[in-house]
């Protein structure tokens, strides 16, 4: 049987086809039909990034979320914590098991890198906490991002390597998976392709990573890098775009542009996650204020509405 969020997708999208002037119908078809057969299928999710100007609280996140049909979400720690306080937590756990809409990753900022042995002890103090707060949520995963070493000396990747496997430990015994992330300008971490080699380095069955559309090419990385990637390795995939110009070494977060928008190789992206029957959840992250001058619902149902047709075109 069809979820109401599934159902709510599949009309939405057959507007989006009339409005857009696009044959989505017949493409998104099969990939429900591969839902419904019980093989894989991409899955979308919004992280409330995209949202970030209209200042909502989780709760608002997660209503509009479910109403413009998404298949999860991915909240940020700073606003689940604040939820907490406010004694809502069990209430919207609930609320997304209902819906039902799946908790696919948190995002959060602990510096668990840094190369000062006693800031790294408070960061993964920090990152214990966040683990703690996610997993009470129902969330089973963590960005573990380079926070703090973004514009500090180049650390060796084997020394990140060993970093981050302190952060995989504490995660096994919390029930939540670190995710490694990296940051297209950043000093460290900045490539797909070093995040690969530092999760492979870590020896440790729990690693994998949170990959980037825009920062794979602010980070100056091929897409080809995606061919070392498995539905075992790459559970979330941020879903963004960037434009021709300014130029790489100068694109900023807010200069992401919805998917399909500007010149990434969806094509080849697609081509080479599917060869690897590799199926991430693939979840909205924008930082473009100018995308949020209607109303939230629009803005959401906008941005499902552009992951669904770049899944469908290529």
């Amino acid at each position: 049987m069809k979820t109401m969020s599934q159902m709510r997708r599949r009309s939405f999208l057959a507007c989006v086809g009339m409005s857009a002037g696009v044959a989505v119908s017949g493409a998104f078809a099969k990939e429900g039909k591969q839902a419904a057969d019980g093989k894989p299928r991409f899955r979308f999710s919004l992280n409330p990034a995209t949202v970030r100007p209209y200042k909502l609280p989780f709760r608002e996140q997660i209503r509009i979320a479910i109403e413009a049909g998404y298949d999860g979400i991915e909240p940020w720690v700073s606003d689940i914590r604040i939820a907490k306080e406010k004694g809502e937590l069990a209430e919207l756990r609930a609320r997304c098991a209902d819906a039902p809409l799946a908790l696919i990753n948190a995002i959060g900022f602990a510096p668990w890198a840094v190369s000062d042995a006693t800031e790294r002890a408070k960061g993964l103090e920090e990152m214990k906490r966040d683990m703690a707060l996610v997993a009470e949520l129902g969330c089973t995963r963590i960005a573990a991002p380079p926070a703090g070493i973004t514009g500090q000396p180049k650390v060796p990747l084997e020394a990140l390597a060993e970093r981050y496997r302190a952060v995989l430990e504490l995660g096994a015994t919390m029930g939540v998976r670190p995710l490694l992330e990296f940051w297209g300008a950043s000093a460290n971490l900045s490539r797909l392709d070093e995040a690969i080699a530092v999760a492979a380095a870590s020896e440790h069955p729990d690693a994998a990573v949170l990959a980037d559309v825009y920062h794979t090419y602010r980070g100056g990385c091929s897409v080809e890098a995606f061919r070392f990637l498995t539905s075992a390795t790459l559970p979330v995939l941020h879903m963004n775009d960037y434009p021709a110009t300014p130029e790489r070494g100068q694109l900023k977060d807010a200069d992401r542009v919805w998917p399909g928008d500007g010149i990434a190789p969806w094509r080849r992206i697609f081509e080479i996650l599917r060869g690897n029957s590799c199926y991430p959840w693939l979840s909205l992250e924008l930082f473009h204020a100018e995308y949020c001058q209607t109303t939230p619902l629009e803005t959401v149902r906008t941005g499902l509405e552009k992951m669904l047709v770049a899944v469908t075109r290529y």
